[in-house]
């Protein structure tokens, strides 16, 4: 069974830095896509970041473009999402999701699996 969790949310001031930790397990990490989405209150969820199974392939949501970078290490089963110049528009609920193949995709549902989510506040 696989199980992604995350790791790292909290509270930071408008333009500090978070780095967000996603662990992958049940399965081989290297082989799939990984992608971050975010849930904002009154908000539709948005998908803003996606890297490929080797880690060479990466893409982004215009909002986050430049700001935001997912990595990952495939040695150590974690996908990272470093998160600078924080706005307060980027408060919500964090979600790493794992895809069912290795190329890197924004589409949400060709995310199978999912961690509980971890929230990200970002104060004024």
């Amino acid at each position: 069974q696989v199980q992604v969790v995350e790791s790292g949310g909290g509270l930071v001031q408008a333009g500090g830095s978070l780095r967000l930790s996603c662990a992958a397990s049940g399965r081989t990490f290297s082989r799939y896509a990984m992608g971050w989405l975010r849930q904002a209150p009154g908000k539709e969820s948005e998908f803003i970041a996606s890297i490929d199974w080797s880690g060479g392939t990466t893409y982004y949501a215009d909002p986050v473009k430049g700001r935001f970078t997912i990595s990952r290490d495939n040695a150590k089963n974690t996908v990272y999402l470093q998160m600078n110049s924080l706005k307060p528009e980027d408060t919500a609920v964090y979600y790493c999701a794992a895809a069912s193949f290795g190329s890197a995709t924004m589409s949400p549902t060709q995310y199978p699996y999912w961690g509980q989510g971890t929230q990200v506040t970002v104060s004024s």
